[in-house]
């Protein structure tokens, strides 16, 4: 048996890596789609009236957008723990 184990594999780890961002990204879709279906979708039917097509269109760029500002500010708020921690160090 090799003694570096699996985790060692950057292969597989590369693998992992790209099926848990698939899987991210499917929640993420998942969870778009039943935020904006309960908040548009008054009454199925054969075909979207304009109001519920431009409600859909208006609630995914929403919830892009807010995804994308809530990545941001984590991003922003890890960087400052970084070099707040650097500063306490020297």
């Amino acid at each position: 048996m090799n003694s570096q184990g699996a985790t060692a594999d950057p292969q597989l780890q590369h693998f992992i890596e790209i099926e848990t961002q698939k899987q991210r990204f499917q929640q993420l879709v998942h969870q778009m789609t039943e935020v904006c279906w309960d908040k548009c979708m008054d009454k199925p039917g054969p075909k979207l009236d304009s109001r519920t097509e431009m409600c859909f269109v208006n609630c995914v760029e929403r919830f892009i957008d807010t995804s994308q500002f809530i990545l941001n500010r984590l991003e922003q708020t890890q960087k400052s723990k970084g070099s707040y921690s650097e500063t306490m160090l020297e």
